[in-house]
């Protein structure tokens, strides 16, 4: 009877380590190679709001499905951020994701607003409160105009910015264009999409020096040393807030508009990581991304060349990978 009990226990305590060393601790091998590291995700419901500030877990911000009513009340952009958009290329949004724009009938040189009455309905002035730069724009730029009611709004580059009330989730860009006369904000304070309309199509040569066949790689950083870096040279990041084991997701939502998840690889033609570190896991929207030691890794939009690192460190939460999937820089 002794002897069945310590099988038992022995069987038992086996299994507890199988399933706790088991993510990245060994290569597998068979049809699911590619996944077989890392476990699928798990409700991440009870893990945060995205990436670390305090806009709420809807998909539209806290602005409720009333966007005029929310965009009424003038809340305060805080930080604003870069986003890339597929059509405009580099925008500007506030801290809850929402596109904002400029209107050509204001100047810039001095600042004034023109937008009054009901246009400033349809089009809420930003209020100048609390308002930051974030990567990818200079804190220079940023300023501030008094309007007719005596309010203080934003400027960047001297333009007067505003949100669009029909805008009703972080990400829309439904003001660019309208009236001919209204245009999302890109980084310089310029109208967004003309850099990508100006910029001309890059030769065979310079293509294929940017975007390499290598899918993953590792690149030498003068700050971090050894990071790993996508087929574009991009550097990825894995999140504080996420969880590894078990695995669970807390980039959702408006912090995706942000951190991109990275796709997954073929492991075969990864250079300089170790591929027993490479793994893909399911989102809860049911989309596969890549892991590093079952981390999810993510790319940021404010990284806007190659080699960029203006991710790393941001909110104290998103760390570069190292060539061993640890966090750059963060000494573990």
């Amino acid at each position: 009877m002794v002897n069945r009990r310590r099988a038992a226990f022995a069987g038992a305590a086996t299994v507890v380590f199988l399933l706790t060393a088991g993510c990245g601790s060994s290569e597998k091998t068979g049809n699911n190679a590619q996944g077989a590291n890392v476990q699928p995700a798990g409700d991440s419901k009870d893990i945060g709001t995205g990436y670390g500030s305090d806009y709420g877990a809807t998909s539209t911000g806290g602005y409720g499905t009333d966007a005029q009513a929310g965009a009424k009340k003038g809340e305060p952009a805080k930080e604003l951020a870069v986003r890339s958009d597929g059509k405009l290329g580099p925008i500007v949004t506030d801290s809850k994701g929402f596109t904002l724009y400029r209107f050509d009938k204001d100047t810039a040189q001095p600042p004034k607003s023109n937008c009054d009455g009901a246009c400033a309905i349809t089009w809420p002035a930003v209020p100048a409160d609390d308002a930051t730069a974030s990567a990818g724009i200079k804190p220079e730029l940023l300023g501030e105009v008094i309007r007719t009611d005596g309010s203080r709004q934003l400027t960047l580059a001297g333009w007067p910015v505003y949100r669009y009330a029909m805008d009703t989730q972080a990400g829309d860009t439904k003001g660019h264009g309208v009236g001919g006369t209204w245009n999302a904000l890109a980084p310089d304070g310029k109208k967004a999409g003309q850099q990508a309309a100006a910029a001309p199509a890059p030769s065979p040569s310079q293509t294929q020096s940017q975007v390499s066949d290598v899918p993953l790689s590792v690149t030498d950083n003068d700050e971090l040393g050894k990071i790993i870096v996508d087929g574009k040279m991009r550097t990825l990041y894995r999140f504080n807030k996420d969880s590894a084991w078990p695995m669970k997701f807390a980039c959702l939502d408006a912090c995706l508009n942000t951190w991109k998840p990275a796709k997954p690889v073929d492991k075969t033609k990864v250079r300089g990581v170790a591929t027993k570190l490479v793994g893909t896991v399911t989102r809860p929207d049911g989309t596969k991304q890549l892991a590093i030691d079952c981390w999810p890794v993510y790319w940021f939009t404010g990284d806007e060349k190659p080699g960029d690192i203006n991710g790393q460190g941001k909110m104290g939460l998103w760390f570069a990978v190292t060539q061993g999937g640890k966090k750059a820089g963060a000494g573990s």
